[in-house]
């Protein structure tokens, strides 16, 4: 994963690029909000950008501004010292994805980097198993030549277990992927989600096993139990 960090403080931005390269990050650090700004517009791969509001140059909120205006899609995660809310509403208002006030606790941090990274990689078109088919562009599940009614959380909950395949997912994993920013789902929500998407697909061939104390993984029906 390559994730860009914009921060100008300096202990506190080289902490971070050894936590971040330490869970197999490519961390690239700048430390000037218009330097940021040029480099942005520079094809290359970029997967997550991590940007300080109060910068030198420009301060993040142009930087993200700017972003946007070009069009760009990639996914911001505002570092801040700003608590205030109007602060926290017009760096969402302007693009950004997500917000972390200082002082965070490092997990948090790359859990939320982890998170913007997986909502926003490339998808296929067409996820299958058994008889399931999900066109993810038309946002169309059908069981053989059957339409299957969801939700949107309960299609982002199916979306994501077929994504997984046959590995295990726990419950705040599933809530992590597809929740957007600031809304708040429990665990035995998703517990209900799963339930509602079991009856709905009773007859596409799959099976969500619940595994105790670690999550749920979807199968194809009959296959062999895992131990």
């Amino acid at each position: 994963m390559h994730v860009i960090l914009v921060e100008d403080d300096a202990v506190l931005a080289d902490g971070l690029v050894r936590v971040l390269g330490g869970h197999g990050m490519n961390v690239e650090l700048l430390q000037n909000g218009s330097e940021a700004d040029a480099l942005l517009q520079r094809p290359g791969p970029v997967d997550v950008l991590v940007l300080d509001i109060g910068l030198p140059g420009l301060d993040g909120f142009e930087v993200v501004r700017r972003l946007r205006a070009r069009g760009s899609q990639l996914p911001v995660l505002l570092l801040t010292a700003r608590d205030a809310v109007e602060d926290r509403v017009r760096g969402l208002e302007l693009g950004a994805d997500d917000y972390l006030v200082k002082p965070f606790a490092t997990p948090e941090l790359v859990a939320r980097v982890r998170a913007l990274a997986r909502r926003h990689a490339p998808k296929p078109s067409l996820l299958q198993m058994g008889e399931l088919v999900l066109d993810v562009g038309a946002k169309r599940a059908r069981v053989r030549d059957k339409v299957i009614d969801l939700s949107v959380r309960e299609w982002a909950v199916l979306e994501y277990l077929l994504q997984h395949g046959a590995r295990v997912v726990s419950k705040q994993q599933i809530i992590d992927a597809i929740l957007p920013w600031g809304e708040d789902v429990t665990p035995n929500a998703v517990e209900v989600y799963i339930s509602r998407i079991r009856q709905k697909t009773a007859d596409a061939g799959i099976s969500i096993r619940t595994i105790r104390g670690f999550g749920y993984m979807l199968e194809p029906q009959g296959a062999a139990p895992h131990g």
